[in-house]
């Protein structure tokens, strides 16, 4: 893995002994860190395309962890947020789990304790990420058809033979089995079962 595609752990904290301690343990296992001592420092930093987590102490200097996480949502960036505390209370750790949090961690934790909410956040990234860049490729895919296509894929996907759609659009059957044809190719699928599932995955943006 290159220096510009490994994980990125993004460390949030106020105290700089707080914030090279968590850099030291991150390094004992071939991760690297970004630290920041503001919350408006990390919100200046562009997240590149990478699988990543954010490590975000709950109180800060003017801008808190809470109000961090709500930016993200608003702002529409997907990043696993474990947060660290020495003053967390259970109605914090409700409204941060409760908004999306991967984990609450209160100080002094354990190294391991650490790293495994670090591995498990970045694992989940990763898959987030792997399937949101799938969902684009197949919204792409769909983009590259026709209306008749489009039209096509939804007689396929509703369990219509080749006959059946000529008979539905009027045409004859070889050119029925050409739109056909057409659709799986470009869909990439390798059968109706499986276009039937793209389509499925498809229905909220299928109509846009």
């Amino acid at each position: 893995m290159t220096t510009s595609s490994a994980p990125i752990v993004f460390i949030v904290d106020d105290e700089e002994d707080m914030r090279l301690a968590m850099q030291r343990i991150l390094k004992t296992v071939n991760l690297r860190a970004e630290l920041f001592a503001t919350a408006q420092d990390f919100l200046q930093r562009h997240i590149p395309d990478v699988p990543s987590c954010l490590v975000l102490d709950v109180r800060l200097p003017g801008m808190g962890g809470l109000e961090v996480q709500q930016k993200l949502i608003e702002s529409g960036i997907n990043i696993p947020i474990i947060f660290i505390t020495a003053h967390g209370d259970i109605p914090m750790t409700v409204k941060a789990m409760k908004s999306g949090a991967f984990e609450f961690l209160t100080k002094p934790f354990r190294h391991q304790e650490f790293l495994d909410a670090i591995q498990q956040a970045l694992q989940r990234d990763q898959l987030s990420r792997r399937q949101r860049n799938a969902m684009a490729e197949l919204q792409e895919r769909y983009k590259g058809l026709t209306a008749r296509e489009r039209k096509v894929m939804d007689l396929v996907v509703s369990g219509m033979q080749t006959k059946q759609i000529a008979s539905e659009l009027g045409t004859s059957e070889i050119t029925a089995a050409v739109h056909r044809g057409r659709v799986m190719h470009k869909m990439q699928a390798g059968s109706p079962a499986e276009l039937g599932s793209m389509a499925e995955r498809l229905k909220p943006s299928a109509n846009r």
